[in-house]
């Protein structure tokens, strides 16, 4: 005799070896003795064998029309022979039974199941919403798949149409074009990224990168909102000086300025001349909202994210040729440079000159100082201030620049483009430590250390750098700032493109004028405001090292030669000559540190910012001074 039985949410047959009055000892079709109770089997029968009931039941139990089944069942709970035995008019066979059972556990929208082999037909209006809520299932099965072979077919769907970034970046796996999304990248074997690139949804992989920032930190754009220009005061007084400010050929948030004055009886006045957008509207205004949710200026090469409106830029840039509003510190020098007085003052400042470092460095360097050189515009003046600042340097005992490290600038030509999509880039560098990199660095410390201490001892709050320790920090107290060799230093010398300079103008200009500070003490607004500054910065930062090395890889593709040359930094981590990126060599022989190598590229890949290759020779042993040189970069 053989029986059917439910196991583990199959149906299963077996051959009797005992039937004992409460358990059977049941041999299944795999050989396996097992013990069943009694009431745990379904069916007895003598044939078929138990090898082949099942399959040939399922057969059977195919050609049953569910949906007619329902129908004739009564309202009350059945055993599945009863209903069998009703169904075909006669005590059912053991493969017309097992039929059954088979047809309507495998239809639980029709059957509930109320134990074993007892089912009730499942009411009208619960099976007509289960049967509505598989046909909806079955029409998003067959809109997944039409949007899957779409993009498989390089096509966007137009489902796709403004879901691009979300998918991309942050997908959400219950809707239909995520899944349909996801099940195109595994049919395709490509990355989200390179099967948007495929359906021509991105333009480039810059695109990839720069959308991927933008959806984290600027979700509603980067265009600013209506507002209403400030107007610079035109009712300070107007500095009897010529002020020149030095900064690189991009810059258009020009925050700073210098000027020297001769004063009667000998000497000089120097000036450091800070734009004052503080002056034009304050804490709690439309701008301030504007500024407060940026927080600060994103750079990258080819492009930037100003944290103000270019119309508020406009209005307070010391833009030459015109007499900008200024907080101005100025320092009175004895015949010697040693600071005699210093004066803070909220004035107007007539700007006649903006240098920039291309045109002043190739006359403006270490021989023009050792040996002259030729004269030049503004040439005394910048004489001057390097002296004084060599002497603040020398006062602090720390270095203003790091003199051995390489700064590296990119230019991106957006008006060409290449077969890795628009732009054209070339990349320049330079070693810090020049005098014009010296004079600037000493007098912004000069005036950041100078206002912090201003702010302290007037009891106001202020946004400080603290190092102590070899870490560095941001605090609402003075203390000092051990890397610089100042007992406090407060960034205030950009309000154009940081807002803790913004805050700390504010506060300084309530102290010149004797007014409540915008951020009282203990100010919880202003401790967000510093939590706030410090992770975004930390954030924009980090976009912009990774940018740059994305740029780095589309310059190494605009090349014809894949040869490189790089110096060893640790095992087999490596820089580019002549770049700021950093990799790591599979396969690379162990080297030295600092040692000169020659490499093939074997792969670069954009939407991963990462390269491969392959070590060629040693073309240089590491020099004595490798170890300094590795731990400068």
């Amino acid at each position: 005799m053989y029986v059917l039985y439910e196991e583990s949410g199959a149906f299963k047959c077996g051959t009797v070896l005992v039937d004992n009055d409460a358990t059977l000892q049941v041999e299944n079709t795999h050989g396996k003795r097992i013990k069943l109770k009694r009431n745990h089997v379904l069916l007895r029968f003598d044939a078929p064998a138990a090898t082949d009931l099942l399959a040939r039941a399922e057969t059977e139990a195919e050609a049953l029309e569910v949906d007619f089944l329902w129908e004739v069942c009564g309202e009350d709970e059945f055993a599945f022979e009863d209903f069998a035995q009703e169904y075909f008019g006669h005590p059912p066979g053991s493969i017309e039974a097992a039929a059954v059972l088979l047809r309507l556990h495998s239809s639980p929208i029709h059957f509930h199941r109320k134990g074993r082999g007892r089912f009730r037909k499942a009411p009208a209006d619960i099976l007509e919403a289960a049967l509505a809520g598989l046909e909806k299932k079955r029409q998003q099965s067959l809109a997944i798949e039409r949007m899957r072979d779409s993009l498989l077919a390089g096509d966007l769907p137009p489902e796709f149409d403004g879901m691009v970034a979300q998918l991309l970046y942050r997908p959400d796996r219950n809707r239909l074009e995520a899944k349909a999304f996801e099940a195109a990248c595994i049919d395709s074997g490509m990355s989200g990224a390179k099967l948007m690139l495929h359906c021509k949804a991105l333009g480039s992989s810059y695109d990839f990168h720069y959308g991927r920032f933008l959806f984290e930190h600027f979700p509603e754009g980067t265009d600013f909102p209506p507002l209403t220009p400030p107007v610079a005061p035109d009712d300070l007084p107007v500095a009897d000086v010529r002020a020149f400010s030095i900064d690189d050929a991009s810059t258009t948030e020009i925050d700073d300025a210098f000027s020297v004055t001769a004063r009667a009886g000998g000497g000089w006045r120097v000036g450091i001349h800070i734009a004052a957008p503080g002056l034009g509207f304050g804490r709690g205004s439309d701008i301030d909202a504007i500024a407060r949710q940026r927080l600060s200026t994103v750079y990258m090469p080819g492009n930037k994210i100003t944290m103000l409106p270019d119309s508020v830029v406009d209005a307070f840039t010391l833009q030459a040729g015109r007499t900008c509003a200024a907080v101005s510190l100025y320092l009175d020098l004895s015949p010697d440079l040693s600071v005699a007085a210093q004066e803070t003052r909220l004035e107007r400042v007539p700007v006649e000159a903006n240098l920039r470092h291309h045109d002043l460095e190739p006359v403006f360097n270490d021989d023009t100082l050792l040996h002259g050189g030729p004269d030049f515009p503004w040439k005394k003046e910048l004489v001057l201030l390097w002296e004084l600042a060599t002497i603040m340097e020398a006062g602090r005992g720390k270095p203003a620049t790091n003199q051995v490290q390489t700064d590296y600038s990119f230019a991106v030509d957006w008006d060409r483009a290449d077969a890795d999509g628009p732009g054209v880039v070339s990349i320049g560098q330079r070693l810090r430590g020049s005098p014009l990199d010296k004079l600037v660095a000493e007098l912004m410390i000069a005036a950041n250390a100078t206002w912090g201490k201003c702010l302290d001892e007037a009891g106001v709050p202020g946004i400080y750098r603290v190092q102590g320790g070899g870490k560095v920090r941001m605090a609402t107290a003075a203390a000092p700032h051990e890397g610089l060799g100042v007992d406090c230093y407060a960034w205030s010398s950009s309000p154009l493109r940081r807002y803790v300079d913004m805050v700390n103008q504010w506060q300084l200009i309530s102290v010149l004028r004797g007014e409540a500070p915008p951020f009282p003490p203990k100010s919880p607004e202003l401790m967000e405001a510093v939590r706030d500054f410090d992770i975004a910065y930390s954030a924009y930062a980090e976009f912009q090292r990774h940018m740059e090395r994305y740029w780095c890889l589309r310059w190494l593709r605009q090349r014809d030669d894949a040869r490189i040359a790089a110096r060893v930094l640790r095992d087999n981590v490596v820089r580019v000559d002549g770049l700021p990126f950093v990799f790591k060599v599979g396969g690379m022989p162990l080297q030295m540190p600092g040692a000169h190598i020659a490499l093939d590229i074997t792969d670069t890949d954009l939407l991963d910012v990462d390269m491969r290759a392959r070590f060629v020779s040693v073309l240089a042993e590491p020099a004595s001074d490798a170890r300094g040189d590795e731990n400068a970069q």
